[in-house]
């Protein structure tokens, strides 16, 4: 493990170096190309903004629902949904849609996210007809064949499985979603369970279709080389008369907190490692102290140098990755440090993570690592908005969140503003003391479950049920 353990830090200090080179390069600040936005009657809302500095157009299409428009027993009918939106539409089918957008070298892509379903994708600007035509088809008039649903359902169930069976990390923050949530819109799986998918039939995604897709839950972001006039135009022959949804728009309360003190074994008897994530509820989009809090968790574990990192990886080797993690929603998401190990040093390395926390919690963020922490998210921040697709992605979030422009124009000297003591503060409210802890582990039971009972009361659930939930 030393001396593979010494190749990836070589690897990561030479990608150091380069990103090092390349902050150092990049202009201090963002501030957002002018752009158009439109409300059309029937509540869709374009925002456009011209490029044309490249012969490229990239759209963001955010349709309101996702995971938390589900019926409370259908987890995984919204992402079955997107990815049907892609296999026909209109007058063509699956083989022919893609190829369609092959033919020209475009590229469409669906994702089914907690909040929305986003079709993005990027085609020429000479292609622009071609682009507002396939992507009116897949909102208004996807096929959603029963054929083709059962194969998307077999996948996706055989994708779940797979992951229980290899390689969990990709499982972790269901599991801790799961747990730390409950019964809360946002404790789902982005794909659902197994026995979740198996309760799905075609009749549910098309109820679901018919239910959240409408021109009130469009929110359409394009950037590129067009004229904002005649995209509009086109747009309105598209779209404007589409009916609104079937149902409003789902809304969600705030999540409470989650009882500190609680563990998640999620027994995987054949496990050599131990995963682990250890956290809470975090803060929501549009928080205050975003700065802030955003340039703590770089330097707690939000880069190679971080102290979760540096720790457990760089000076222990017990690990080839830790990290802290902040998932952001239109409510408050979690946050929590995440890392992996044998199972002889799950509890070295789950102690080593609790004491960084204490040590962050008790003595802060002092100047010099603010220095740094600051050149390092001030050098990579204009690198999110180099692109039409980027652009387009940026713009979709802060309209989708209602933030203003100033999230992103401001952003720098907001970085800049940072102090210890405003450092100090949003690592008190942000992040959880050690009483306030939720630990969410997979590993292999026996080897583990006694020693970890000092942590506090355990739930355990084998790998092998088709569930997350405990």
């Amino acid at each position: 493990m030393s001396r593979r353990l010494s190749q990836h830090v070589a690897a990561s200090a030479l990608w150091l170096l380069f990103a090092a080179a390349t902050a150092a390069a990049a202009p201090e600040g963002v501030q957002l190309p002018e752009y158009r936005e439109f409300r059309l009657d029937n509540g869709a809302l374009l925002v456009l903004m011209e490029r044309r500095d490249v012969p490229l157009v990239s759209f963001n299409a955010s349709m309101r629902g996702g995971v938390i428009a589900e019926p409370d027993t259908l987890n995984g009918v919204a992402a079955l949904t997107a990815e049907l939106l892609e296999k026909g539409s209109g007058m063509r089918n699956a083989r022919e849609f893609a190829e369609t957008v092959a033919a020209v070298g475009g590229v469409i892509e669906v994702s089914s996210g907690l909040e929305s379903i986003v079709v993005s994708g990027e085609f020429m600007s000479r292609d622009a007809e071609l682009m507002t035509d396939l992507l009116a088809d897949m909102l208004r008039a996807p096929a959603l064949e029963n054929a083709e649903f059962e194969k998307v359902k077999l996948r996706a169930i055989q994708s779940v499985s797979a992951a229980r069976d290899s390689d969990p990390r990709g499982l972790i923050s269901t599991y801790a979603n799961a747990f730390v949530f409950g019964d809360h819109h946002y404790g789902r799986s982005y794909n659902g369970s197994e026995s979740s998918l198996e309760r799905i039939g075609h009749e549910d995604v098309l109820q679901f279709y018919a239910d959240n897709f409408g021109a009130d839950r469009l929110q359409l972001t394009i950037v590129g080389d067009f004229d904002s006039a005649a995209m509009k135009a086109k747009l309105e022959r598209r779209l404007g008369d589409w009916q609104p949804a079937k149902s409003a728009a789902p809304r969600v309360a705030a999540p409470a907190a989650a009882r500190g003190g609680r563990i998640y074994l999620v027994d995987k008897p054949d496990a050599t490692q131990t995963y682990f994530w250890i956290g809470n509820i975090g803060v929501s989009h549009g928080d205050p102290d975003t700065a802030a809090i955003d340039l703590v968790n770089t330097l707690f574990g939000g880069r190679f140098t971080s102290m979760l990192n540096t720790a457990l990886r760089v000076e222990s080797g017990l690990t080839y990755g830790a990290r802290s993690t902040l998932a952001r929603h239109t409510q408050p998401g979690t946050v929590a440090m995440v890392s992996y190990t044998a199972n002889e040093t799950t509890i070295e390395a789950i102690d080593m993570a609790l004491s960084l926390l204490e040590k962050l919690r008790a003595e802060g963020i002092d100047e010099t690592a603010l220095r740094s922490g600051k050149s390092y998210r001030k050098g990579l921040f204009p690198l999110e908005f180099e692109t039409n697709s980027q652009l387009a992605a940026a713009l979709g979030r802060l309209k989708f969140y209602s933030q203003p422009d100033t999230v992103v124009n401001d952003y720098t000297r907001q970085i800049d503003a940072v102090s210890e003591e405003s450092a100090g503060a949003a690592i008190a409210r942000v992040y959880p003391a050690r009483e306030d802890l939720v630990f969410v582990v997979i590993g292999h039971g026996e080897d583990i479950r006694e020693d970890l009972e000092k942590y506090g009361a355990i739930t355990e659930t084998p790998i092998s049920a088709p569930r997350f939930t405990p």
